[in-house]
């Protein structure tokens, strides 16, 4: 084995971005597939909840045009140029990595609110030196499941690709090596042989961790190198493709119907990686395979029209782009999250994306003062990037960390010791001069105080009914559950904090955009409405199979869609069946909405004083809540009523007695909601009673 570490040959003083030799065409149409899936997924997951396969596409793109690449370079040398390789990679990868970088932190700095800025920071540091996967995996996020997310979380696919073009030429290296040392004239089949074998180690460890530790499982170098490795059997085994037009359409369109299939079928409930990613995967390698392009319906004509290619052109600056822009959106003063805003940002990330192919990543693949020099001036110009970032992220964490401790502290003192008059308790005449100018928790950490014990709050497509337990474990104490869509999740803690301090058992049930009614419950897609009926039949039968609570506290987003003629009518109607039908007798204890904001008020809190930021009452507030309505005719119900502390005859506050009242448009923060806890508390005492 050798190692080309000479100077590589002198390139012409300008270095125009063509096509390679072996490009094919039909390939770019398959990445444009990729990155769509992708963004329509993180756009809208409910419509395409399987979106995420996009990544695995890529994989098997990335190997087979690498292993192709340097399988050539192999049989025409004997040796791989690691030196040139690696500078090529970094020429087209950093330069638009680095640009996207920059511009999350200083969206960390000047636009996202300060409770996420730890974890910002922490991952674009990670993503800069290429280790967000290991980053993600190490702290068991779920990808597809995560509330929190960072602005470049996408970036686990990128180091992992990066981790694949450092270890594969050495993998392949090694192979021919040992191949021509102990196998002489069959080395190419122990090549074949050995990366064959490393695929089936490395899917057999996907299923494996998909079935024991999931989170890790996605993000894993070694459980999702297999993906590269069947792209590699492609390059290395030609004879695989396949011949005649009809046999050549019949599997590639097959691959098309599998990979869009798993698109649109697969959902977060899919095991996955594991033994399903089987089936992108191959019908990925399928397309690839497939290339055939004399008639206009060949598979591989019908990836390469202009459009196809474009987007395939941009794919990579487009994925880049588009995940920071969805998280930062909401966080924009006057930019809302309705159907046109999405369009629009949807849009923008397609012209960002442009613009950064032409600027960024085709003159630094040419930049002739990179190209014609050895291979470590590109080093240290990529070093030199990175440290870059890596200063910025460190100038924003010193500008930000005091500002983030002090905000930090104030929130915990005061969960801790609340002042007279906080919150919920000014409505009852209490007045705390103190207060006047306070908004606790600030706007900058309004956003995330949101309960915890997520595991307890099914969501998405899920229909597995999830109890979780609090409280008190005495056979004896009362037994108090909580049931509903996330306006109910919004009061867990407060309701784990009362049954700490009365004894009572508490259980959880709640699903998210799924109250607790017989209705059928309207959605993003017909999936999470199937979910949701699922889900209710669980509980219904849950709730049977229980011994009857004592009491039950249950709430609900009033503006919940309802499939049926009159909405109104069959919303109140699936309210007050449940509760007579399911309860078993427990005395039923519920609450009118909170006001559903259409904008997230901490965009206002940010930049002008609490008083600036209310809203007309009767824009925000339900004229007819199907809760109350029920509520009014039903036996052994207590409706609890805050929309005079929310809200003035003529308008609803964003701060309450000090207290930020939301955390995004229309879901209450836990401190807030913590204030609410004593009247709650009387009201499920009183039914307790009865």
């Amino acid at each position: 084995m050798s190692v080309l570490l000479t100077r590589p040959p002198e390139a012409a003083k300008t270095v125009p971005v063509t096509p390679p030799v072996h490009f094919q065409s039909h390939i770019q149409g398959l990445r444009a597939i990729a990155v769509l899936l992708v963004v329509v997924y993180h756009f809208w997951p409910g419509r395409l909840s399987g979106g995420y396969i996009g990544v695995d596409i890529f994989f098997v793109i990335s190997g087979f045009l690498i292993t192709g690449q340097l399988a050539r370079e192999l049989r025409s040398t004997g040796r791989i140029a690691l030196p040139g390789f690696w500078a090529k990679r970094a020429r087209r990868l950093l330069p638009a990595s680095i640009v996207v970088l920059i511009f999350s932190t200083l969206a960390t700095l000047f636009l996202l609110p300060l409770s996420g800025m730890l974890a910002s920071l922490r991952e674009i540091l990670a993503s800069t030196f290429y280790v967000e996967n290991w980053a993600l995996a190490a702290g068991s996020v779920d990808y597809l499941g995560s509330s929190d997310e960072s602005l470049v979380q996408h970036y686990w696919s990128l180091s992992l690709e990066e981790q694949f073009y450092i270890l594969w030429p050495l993998l392949l290296l090694a192979g021919t090596w040992l191949g021509a040392k102990f196998f002489a004239r069959r080395r190419w089949a122990f090549l074949i042989a050995l990366v064959v074998a490393v695929s089936v180690l490395s899917l057999a460890t996907s299923v494996l961790y998909t079935a024991t530790n999931p989170s890790e499982a996605y993000f894993s170098t070694f459980t999702r190198i297999w993906e590269f490795g069947v792209g590699a059997v492609l390059a290395l085994l030609p004879a695989l493709r396949p011949r005649g037009a009809v046999l050549t359409n019949v599997i590639g369109y097959a691959g098309l119907a599998a990979v869009l299939g798993a698109g649109y079928f697969f959902d977060r409930e899919t095991p996955f990686p594991g033994y399903m990613a089987l089936i992108p995967v191959l019908g990925t390698a399928a397309i690839i395979v497939s290339g055939r392009q004399e008639r206009w319906f060949d598979i591989g004509s019908v990836l390469s029209g202009r459009p196809q290619r474009f987007v395939g052109d941009i794919s990579y600056s487009l994925y880049l782009w588009h995940w920071p822009l969805i998280v930062i959106a909401p966080y924009i003063p006057g930019w809302g999250l309705g159907t046109i805003n999405r369009i629009a940002l949807f849009l923008a990330c397609f012209v960002l994306g442009w613009l950064t192919k032409k600027f960024v990543e085709d003159p630094a693949r040419s930049w002739t003062y990179l190209t014609r020099r050895r291979p470590r001036v590109t080093y240290g110009w990529a070093i030199g990037a990175m440290a870059l970032t890596a200063l910025l992220v460190a100038g924003t964490f010193a500008i930000q960390n005091p500002r983030y401790q002090t905000a930090a502290s104030e929130l915990q003192h005061i969960t801790e010791t609340p002042p007279d008059c906080f919150g919920a308790a000014a409505s009852a005449g209490c007045e705390n001069p103190e207060l006047e100018s306070s908004v606790i928790p600030s706007a900058g950490f309004g956003n995330a105080d949101k309960p915890g014990h997520t595991e307890c709050f099914v969501q998405l497509n899920d229909s597995t009914v999830n109890p979780c337990q609090f409280g008190s474990t005495d056979d004896a104490a009362p037994r108090v559950a909580l049931v509903g869509d996330s306006h109910a999740y919004q009061y867990l803690e407060a309701m784990i904090d009362l049954a700490e301090q009365n004894g009572w058992a508490l259980t959880t049930y709640l699903k998210g955009a799924c109250p607790w009614t017989t209705a059928q419950v309207g959605g993003p897609s017909a999936a999470f409405t199937d979910s949701c009926a699922a889900f209710q039949r669980n509980l219904a039968a849950e709730l049977a199979a229980q011994t009857p609570y004592d009491a039950i506290f249950t709430a609900a987003l009033a503006a919940t869609p309802i499939v049926a003629g009159d909405e109104m009518q069959a919303a109140v109607d699936g309210f007050a069946e449940a509760w007579a039908t399911q309860a078993q007798g427990a005395p039923v204890v519920t609450i009118v909405d909170n006001p559903d904001l259409d904008d997230d008020p901490n965009k206002c809190l940010r930049l002008n004083a609490a008083s600036e930021c209310t809203v007309p009452r009767d824009d925000v507030l339900a004229s007819e809540d199907p809760v109350a309505l029920a509520a009014a005719s039903a036996e052994d119900v207590t409706l609890l009523d805050f929309s005079d502390t929310f809200c003035s005859a003529e308008e609803c506050f964003a701060v309450i007695g000090g207290a930020n009242v939301y955390r995004d448009q229309d879901h209450l923060t836990v401190t807030f909601a913590g204030t609410m806890a004593p009247f709650i508390g009387d009201a499920i005492k009183s039914a307790l009673a009865r």
